[in-house]
């Protein structure tokens, strides 16, 4: 059951990996600006997580 349940969520969660892009910042449309807040965005969640993992870390091996 647990095998089937992993293997569901891994195909639902790889979907939207295959997407090549999913913001348009060509063209007239205005999507620049919404790429670039996106991969900010995205820079300081990559950040953020590598900070926590980082701490979480070093509180276990007690350095």
């Amino acid at each position: 059951y647990v095998a089937t349940v992993a293997a569901l969520a891994l195909a639902a969660l790889a979907g939207p990996a295959s997407a090549q892009q999913l913001i348009d910042a060509g063209g007239d449309t205005g999507g620049g600006g919404l790429a670039f807040v996106a991969m900010v965005v995205m820079v300081f969640a990559i950040a953020t997580a590598l900070f926590f993992m980082d701490r979480i870390r070093r509180r276990r091996t007690g350095s």
